[in-house]
């Protein structure tokens, strides 16, 4: 059965998450707060993060600064901003 939340994100009810993806208090919000769309989102963006930045997530200063964006994508309303990429034009 699919949960619904209100997502922080969307600023819209949208389908929520399957289980908690990331640990502690802030995996605890996100699975509250995040639905699927926004986090599928937000996957794209990390990726696009990891490539470009070359991050390596046994590194702990990649991965703060990777949760830092996620927070400021998922919850701050501000878009990843990645050198030299430009978004294909809508």
């Amino acid at each position: 059965m699919s949960r619904t939340v209100f997502c922080v994100h969307l600023q819209q009810e949208a389908e929520g998450l399957d289980f908690q993806l990331y640990p502690g208090e802030l995996g605890q919000r996100i699975f509250d707060t995040v639905s699927k769309q926004a986090w599928a989102q937000w996957q794209a963006k990390q990726t696009m993060l990891i490539n470009e930045k070359k991050l390596n997530m046994m590194n702990v200063e990649h991965r703060q600064l990777l949760e830092t964006e996620m927070v400021n994508f998922l919850f701050e309303g501000k878009d990843v901003v990645i050198d030299g990429y430009t978004p294909p034009a809508k």
